[in-house]
């Protein structure tokens, strides 16, 4: 099985858009597609596409759905009021009081843009398969979930949902309350590997190292919650990669070889979620293409060595 795995980054996801493009001009042809967070909403828009050229009853185009994938990324993510609003000061120190608190931002926009750009039933019926995770904040644990199941599109709202700043999505008869599979797996490689995947690609957002924040006020509640998030998902991404790579070098071995190959930015991504233009996100989609196609590249050379 052949499996593109798209981790979580937030707005950062312009650099995976950038990557999956290249990835899929390269002819890498994924036949199921894992995703946590913005990765889950990349995941869910390709799948799409994928339903509806079986639909149409075409043959799978990847690269032009690679190309769909920018396209709805430039027109429609410019702005942060694209994906959220920030809440008023009265409503949320009314509705905290009241322990109503549904994050300090609103994401009617992101889920709007999802309702308008995604059919459950083309999703349902595309030939190529998706799981994404979101983590149940009741139990704690981690859920994989496919279209089969009832309520698949608000776990992709739920692994999108970021923690604090954006409210808790219920979900199933019991009503429990789901956030960002982040908070958990930043890259679900471990799940594409345990399903089988022969042949990986990997894009994650966030570089190994993580970036030193200048001029940083812990007084600004977002610009905190950001921070405290970057410093954690980093680690988390981190040994989620490593994880991997340690298991794919033995996985020859024992005799069930793994061909891994993994997309993530050299440097830190910088991006403000508080004040992007569709200039910055046109700039992470090109570094994304860049680094996607160097690295596919490279592994190429590798292997015919």
């Amino acid at each position: 099985m052949k499996a593109l795995v798209l981790g979580g980054g937030s707005m950062k996801g312009a650099f995976q858009v950038g990557a999956v493009k290249a990835a899929l001009e390269e002819g890498f042809e994924p036949e199921m597609i894992y995703g946590i967070s913005v990765g889950a909403l990349n995941a869910t828009y390709l799948v799409n596409a994928a339903g509806k050229n079986a639909h149409e009853k075409v043959p799978l185009d990847w690269p032009a759905i690679g190309h769909q994938l920018m396209s709805f990324w430039i027109r429609n993510i410019t702005h942060p009021h694209d994906v959220a609003h920030l809440r008023s000061r009265v409503s949320m120190g009314f509705n905290t009081l009241m322990s109503r608190f549904e994050g300090l931002l609103d994401p009617s926009p992101l889920h709007n843009l999802i309702r308008a750009n995604v059919d459950p039933f083309l999703i349902r019926s595309s030939p190529v398969k998706i799981k994404v995770g979101a983590v149940n904040v009741t139990h704690g644990n981690i859920v994989f979930a496919s279209p089969e199941e009832e309520f698949f599109m608000d776990y992709v709202r739920a692994s999108s949902s970021l923690p604090m700043l954006m409210p808790a999505v219920p979900i199933g008869t019991k009503n429990d309350m789901f956030l960002d599979g982040g908070l958990r797996i930043v890259a679900p490689i471990h799940r594409a590997i345990m399903d089988g995947a022969k042949e990986i690609i990997l894009v994650a957002c966030h570089s190994k190292d993580l970036y030193t924040r200048e001029n940083f006020s812990p007084q600004n509640l977002i610009s905190l919650i950001e921070r405290v998030k970057d410093v954690t998902v980093n680690q988390i991404v981190n040994n989620d990669i490593e994880w991997a790579e340690n298991y794919a070098e033995h996985s020859a071995l024992r005799g069930n070889p793994i061909k891994l190959t993994v997309i993530r930015p050299a440097t830190p991504l910088l991006l403000d979620l508080q004040r992007f233009t569709s200039e910055d996100i046109t700039r992470l989609i090109l570094e994304g293409y860049q680094v996607g196609l160097e690295t596919l590249r490279r592994a190429k050379v590798a292997t015919e060595k």
